[in-house]
Order: C-alpha cells, then sequence, then structure tokens
C-alpha cells in the first residue's frame, strides 16, 4: 500500500514538473492607453469600437533584444512610446505584447490576452504577441524559452481560433491578405525576430495543431 501510495505522488510531482504557469506581470493599461489603443485601431486599421478587443486568429514571435526581463519589461511598461522615430509618426501608443518570456522559461502575462497590443505593423488587430528576452550575440534565446514557446502557443490555441503560427520577421508576407489591415503603404520596419532557428524549433513542437505559416510573398 505505502509503495503504491509513493507511485501515485511521485506520479502527480512528475506532471506538475512537467506543467507550465502563467505569471501575471501586468503593464500600465488606464483609461489613457485605451484611449490610445482605439485611436489606433481606428486611423491604422478604420475598426471603430468602444474597447480594444480583438479575436485572436495569429500568434507572432519576437525577440526584446533587451538582456534582462526587468529591461525588458520597463520597454513596455509606459503608456506612450520613448523615442522609436520609425514608429512615433504613426501613434503615441507605446510598444506591448500579451506575453514576455523570461530566459529560463517563465511565461509573463503583461495585458489581458484579448485586449490589443501594438507589437506587429498591420496585424494587431488579430495577432496575440509573445516577446521573448533577449535575442543578442550576447543574450541568445534559449531551449527553455523554446519549450515555453511551444507550450504557450498550444495553450492559446485551446482557448482561441488561431490559424497562423509567425515569426515578427514574416509580417509583411501578409500584405494585401484578408487579415491585412494597415493603411499606411510606407509604414513598415525590417524585423529579424526571433530567428529562423527559434520559429522552426517552435513549429517543429506544434506541429500537431496544423498552424499556418505566413504566406509566400511573391515579387
Amino acid at each position: 500500500m505505502k509503495h503504491f501510495l509513493f507511485c501515485i505522488i511521485l506520479v502527480i510531482l512528475t506532471a506538475c514538473g512537467t506543467s507550465k504557469t502563467i505569471v501575471d506581470k501586468p503593464i500600465t493599461f488606464n483609461e489613457e492607453r485605451i484611449q490610445l489603443t482605439n485611436e489606433y485601431m481606428a486611423s491604422r486599421y478604420g475598426l471603430e469600437q468602444d474597447t480594444p478587443t480583438i479575436t485572436p486568429k495569429m500568434i507572432v514571435l519576437h525577440w526584446t533584444a533587451i538582456p534582462t526581463l526587468e529591461k525588458s519589461f520597463n520597454a513596455f511598461h509606459p503608456i506612450t512610446l520613448p523615442s522609436r522615430p520609425d514608429l512615433v509618426n504613426a501613434s503615441d501608443l507605446n510598444v506591448s505584447s500579451q506575453f514576455l518570456v523570461d530566459v529560463d522559461g517563465t511565461i509573463y502575462r503583461l495585458m489581458p490576452e484579448t485586449t490589443m497590443a501594438r507589437h506587429v505593423i498591420g496585424l494587431n488587430h488579430t495577432a496575440i504577441g509573445v516577446e521573448n528576452v533577449g535575442g543578442t550575440e550576447e543574450v541568445p534565446l534559449t531551449k527553455a524559452q523554446i519549450k515555453a514557446n511551444i507550450w504557450l502557443v498550444k495553450y492559446l490555441a485551446e482557448k482561441y481560433p488561431i490559424e497562423y503560427l509567425i515569426g515578427h520577421y514574416q509580417y509583411t508576407n501578409f500584405e494585401g491578405h484578408e487579415l491585412w489591415l494597415e493603411v499606411d503603404e510606407g509604414y513598415r520596419t525590417q524585423k529579424t525576430d526571433p530567428g529562423e532557428d527559434f520559429m522552426k524549433a517552435v513549429k517543429k513542437g506544434t506541429r500537431k495543431l496544423n498552424l499556418k505559416s505566413a504566406p509566400i510573398k511573391t515579387l
């Protein structure tokens, strides 16, 4: 009997060890940020809404190119955009994402999953963003982050009608797609995050979900 109970406890502990949790670590999202988000949706996408809610059909993976969790969080926390001349002309709304994954694989939820975050041009209205701390030569993305992203994608795909899983560097492939709503043809930035190797690893780990990749861009 004791041996049986020990086996049950061992199974439970093993199962718990392979599970993940999401830690809520909210950025500032007050009335001012809500207003700026609604204004962004109206001016960039032509979407007039009372609340900045989205129906997620896509997950976009990123890296922060910032070496620590604290500094990455602090980049998203302010309401208005710091000095970013490539973005500020489009809106004063600060960049953000729904999730931030630390180098040890801990997943932080920065804001409600179905509230619009500014993280990908043309697609914010339908995309959940997942930022990963690091991504530089000094602080490369980790295996723990790959595992955490795989878990998070599965978690989100169970909750929402997710169709696409892409890396930030692939966002312009959606130009002309029905999901693409950016009104300014000149508003684009060059991206490489989160890297092709990282995307391949996460796509491999979530292949049973049959999520679509970005469309092939034609010249």
